[in-house]
C-alpha cells in the first residue's frame, strides 16, 4: 500500500550514526518497521509519539541494549554512547558527590599512577639505569597527556558545576545518593551522564521531575553540548528550545521532520491533511471506476470495462489515514459562583518541623481571585506549591492569616499522586462510585471518551500505568461539575496528544482554574496570571510564563545596568582621588596598585564578572527577540554581543598579564 511520506531530512554534516530499516517486535506485536535516519555530529533529535508507541524501545536499540529483528545501527568508529534510562540505581555507600566521581575512576587511577611514577623516577637505582628511566618517563608523559586531555585538573570544578546547575545544595551533595527522592535521583543520573562527555547522548525523559530552574539550566547545557543528542520528552517547550529535528513514532512507523516541535506540529498537520485529501480523491476515483465496470461489463463497452478493471487491479492503494485516539470530554460547572472565588489576608501556609523533615513557612501575598481567573502556580520542587493547594481546598489549616472561599464555590481537586483513587477498584467501579446514576453501559460509554475501551474498563486501577491513572482521575473530576478546578501537575504521565487534548478542554472550561505545572507550554497556553513561589513567598504576576520570563529578564538587565553605572561612578571617583594624590606630591608616591595608572587584579576580576553577566543577559534578550521574530532587535543585540565578547577577551588578556 502507498501512503504520503515526508522527506528524510539531513543536515549535510558528517554522520556519526546510520540507522537502516530498523524493525522491532515483541512476540507477535510489531512495534515499528523500516525506521531509517542518520545522526549528524551536532544533531538534536526529539522522539515524540503516544505512550507505548516505541520511543524507549528505539533508544534501547540505539544504545545496543536491545537487538532488532531486522535492520542495523552503525556508529562511526570510536563513537561513545551515553544512555539515561528512566530508572537509575546508585551505590548505597556513596554520597551524591562520590557517585559523580565514579565517572572519573579511570582518570583517578591515572593520577595515582602518575604519583607512583614520579616517586620511582627519583629512585637512585632507576636513575642509574637509563633504559628503565626512559621507559618510566615515556609512560609518565603518556599518562600525563591522557590525564590532561580528560580534564583531570578540573574534575572537582566540573562535578560542582553540574550538581549546582541541577539544583543540588552542598548538603545534598554530601548526603547518601540513595536518600534522594525519585526526581533528585533522575537529576543525579543525568549529572553522571553529562560528566561522561559522550559523543551521543540518549536521554529517556530527562525532564521528568525537574523544576523550572533545573529545566532552564538543562536547556542551556544541552544547547552548548558539543555532541549529538537523541531524547524522548513530553515537554513541548523543552523540545522547541533544544530539538532541531523530530522523529514521530506512531502506527508502527518512524517519520522524520525538520525543525523543532512547533515546526513538526505544522508539518505533521499539513501532511495528514494532504494524506486525507489524496485518500479521499483515490476512493472517489475507485468508486467511480467500479460503478463504470459494474454498468458496462456485460454491454457494448465490456472491453473498456475490462481495461479499467485491470487498471484498478494494478492501482497502488493509498492507506487510510489513521484515526488518532484523543481525549474527548468536557469540563463544566453545575452552578455559578459569586464574583469572588477566593480571598486571603496575611496568609501563611506550611507545617512545623518533625522527624520527617524541617519546617515549611510560605507567606502569600494578599489574594483576590475573581471568577473566571486562569492562574498558573510555579516554583521549585519542595518550595510548598502542593501545600498551598491543600490549604486552599481545606485539607490543611493555615499557619497564620485568613483564607476565604467565595459564595457557591465548589472545588474540584486533581492530586498529582492520584491519592483519591482506589487502587483495588476496577476502572468501571471507580467511575460508577463517583456517579451512582450512571449505568454500566453509560459508564462504559463515558470511559470511552477517556480512551478506555473493551476489557480495559475491568482493569484494577492499581495495575494501570501513570498515564492511565491520570485519565481515570480526569474522568472522576469531570463528573464533579466543579466551578473552581485546583489541579496539581495534571500533565504528569500524559503523552503529547493527551496534553494537547487536555489544553483544549481546559481552554473551553467556563469556571475558574488554578494549576501547578512545570510544563511551560501548558502554562503559556492557559494562564492569564502567575503565582510564583520563590524564597518562601508567593507573588502575583499578570500574564503567562513567557511574559513573566521576559519581564524578569528586563528587570535583571536593569539591575545589571545600574550596577555598571555605580561601578563607573566609583571608578571615576577613585581616578579623581588618585589624580589629587599625585598632584599633591605627598612623598612622591602613588597609592599601591595604582602607580602609573595600573589596575589591580580585583578590579579586572570585577569587570570580567560584569561583562559575563552582560553577555548572559544579551543571550536571554536574543532568545526573546528570536521568539518574537524581531529582526532589527536581533541584529542590534548581535552587534552588542560581539562588542561585549571583544571587551571580555581583552579583560581576560589583562587578567593573565596581571596574574603572571
Amino acid at each position: 500500500m502507498r501512503r504520503s511520506r515526508p522527506v528524510a531530512y539531513t543536515t549535510g554534516a558528517m554522520s556519526i550514526a546510520v540507522i537502516t530499516d530498523l524493525t522491532k517486535s515483541y512476540g507477535a506485536e510489531l512495534i515499528f518497521s523500516g525506521a531509517s535516519f542518520r545522526v549528524d555530529a551536532r544533531d538534536r533529535i526529539g522522539l515524540v509519539g503516544p505512550n507505548g508507541a516505541g520511543k524507549t524501545t528505539l533508544l534501547n536499540l540505539l544504545a545496543g541494549r536491545l537487538q532488532p529483528e531486522a535492520g542495523s545501527v552503525a556508529y562511526a568508529q570510536g563513537t561513545r554512547i551515553g544512555y539515561l534510562p528512566q530508572i537509575t540505581e546508585f551505590a548505597p555507600t556513596h554520597t551524591l558527590y562520590d557517585e559523580m566521581l565514579t565517572v572519573f575512576d579511570e582518570v583517578h587511577a591515572w593520577e595515582c599512577e602518575l604519583g607512583e611514577l614520579a616517586a620511582r623516577m627519583g629512585d637512585p637505582e632507576i636513575l642509574a639505569r637509563l633504559d628503565a628511566y626512559n621507559a618510566l618517563l615515556e609512560r609518565y608523559a603518556d599518562l600525563q597527556a591522557r590525564f590532561e586531555h580528560a580534564g583531570g585538573y578540573t574534575i572537582e570544578q566540573r562535578v560542582r558545576q553540574v550538581l549546582d546547575g541541577l539544583g543540588f545544595t552542598r548538603e545534598q551533595q554530601a548526603a547518601p545518593a540513595t536518600q534522594l527522592s525519585g526526581g533528585q535521583q533522575t537529576r543525579a543520573a543525568l549529572g553522571k551522564l553529562l560528566l561522561q562527555s559522550p559523543d551521543v547522548l540518549l536521554l529517556d525523559e530527562p525532564t521528568n521531575h525537574l523544576d523550572l530552574d533545573a529545566l532552564e539550566w538543562l536547556e542551556d547545557y544541552l544547547n552548548k553540548w558539543p555532541g549529538a543528542i537523541i531524547l524522548v520528552s513530553h515537554d513541548r517547550y523543552f523540545l522547541d528550545r533544544v530539538a532541531t529535528r523530530i522523529i514521530e513514532i506512531n502506527h508502527q512507523r518512524a517519520e522524520l521532520y525538520p525543525g523543532n516541535y512547533s515546526k513538526y506540529v505544522q508539518l505533521h498537520t499539513e501532511r495528514l491533511e494532504r494524506w486525507a485529501k489524496e485518500y479521499e480523491a483515490q476512493q472517489e476515483h475507485i468508486a467511480h471506476t467500479e460503478e463504470f465496470i459494474r454498468r458496462y461489463k456485460a454491454g457494448q463497452r465490456s472491453k473498456e470495462a475490462r481495461g479499467r478493471q485491470k487498471q484498478l487491479d494494478r492501482l497502488e492503494r493509498i492507506e487510510r489515514p489513521p484515526e488518532e485516539g484523543r481525549l474527548k470530554f468536557r469540563l463544566g460547572a453545575l452552578i455559578e459562583p459569586g464574583q469572588i472565588i477566593l480571598s486571603s489576608e496575611k496568609l501563611v501556609v506550611g507545617y512545623p518541623a518533625s522527624r520527617e523533615g524541617p519546617a515549611l513557612r510560605v507567606r502569600v501575598a494578599d489574594l483576590l481571585v475573581p471568577r473566571g481567573s486562569r492562574i498558573g502556580l510555579i516554583g521549585s520542587n519542595g518550595a510548598g506549591k502542593t501545600t498551598l493547594l491543600r490549604t486552599i481546598i481545606g485539607q490543611q489549616q493555615p499557619l497564620e492569616g485568613q483564607l476565604t472561599l467565595g459564595h457557591n464555590v465548589q472545588i474540584g481537586y486533581y492530586a498529582q499522586t492520584h491519592e483519591h483513587l482506589n487502587l483495588n477498584a476496577t476502572v468501571l467501579d471507580e467511575v460508577r462510585n463517583a456517579a451512582r446514576m450512571l449505568s454500566d453501559e453509560g459508564a462504559r460509554t463515558f470511559l470511552g471518551r477517556f480512551l478506555f475501551s473493551g476489557d480495559d474498563v475491568f482493569k484494577l486501577v492499581g495495575s494501570l500505568s501513570g498515564g492511565e491513572r491520570s485519565r481515570v482521575a480526569l474522568a472522576k473530576l469531570t463528573l464533579q461539575g466543579a466551578n473552581f478546578l485546583v489541579l496539581d501537575e495534571p500533565t504528569n504521565h500524559l503523552d503529547l496528544p493527551a496534553r494537547q487534548a487536555l489544553e483544549g478542554i481546559l481552554r473551553e472550561y467556563d469556571g475558574t482554574l488554578l494549576f501547578v505545572s512545570h510544563d511551560r507550554y501548558f502554562v503559556d497556553a492557559l494562564a492569564t496570571s502567575l503565582w510564583t513561589l520563590e524564597d518562601g513567598v508567593v507573588t502575583v504576576h499578570q500574564g503567562n510564563y513567557t511574559q513573566y520570563r521576559t519581564r524578569r529578564a528586563q528587570s535583571e538587565a536593569a539591575a545589571l545596568a545600574q550596577q555598571e553605572r555605580q561601578e563607573k561612578r566609583e571608578k571615576a571617583a577613585r581616578a579623581a582621588q588618585n589624580g589629587a594624590n599625585g598632584a599633591s606630591g605627598l612623598n612622591g608616591a602613588h597609592p599601591a596598585g595604582e602607580a602609573n595608572g595600573a589596575r589591580s587584579l580585583t578590579q579586572v576580576e570585577r569587570e570580567i564578572a560584569t561583562f559575563e553577566l552582560r553577555l548572559k543577559q544579551i543571550e536571554l534578550d536574543l532568545e526573546a527577540a528570536s521568539h518574537a521574530a524581531q529582526i532589527d532587535r536581533i541584529t542590534e543585540l548581535g552587534e552588542a554581543y560581539e562588542e561585549a565578547r571583544a571587551w571580555l577577551d581583552r579583560l581576560y588578556a589583562e587578567w593573565e598579564d596581571l596574574a603572571s
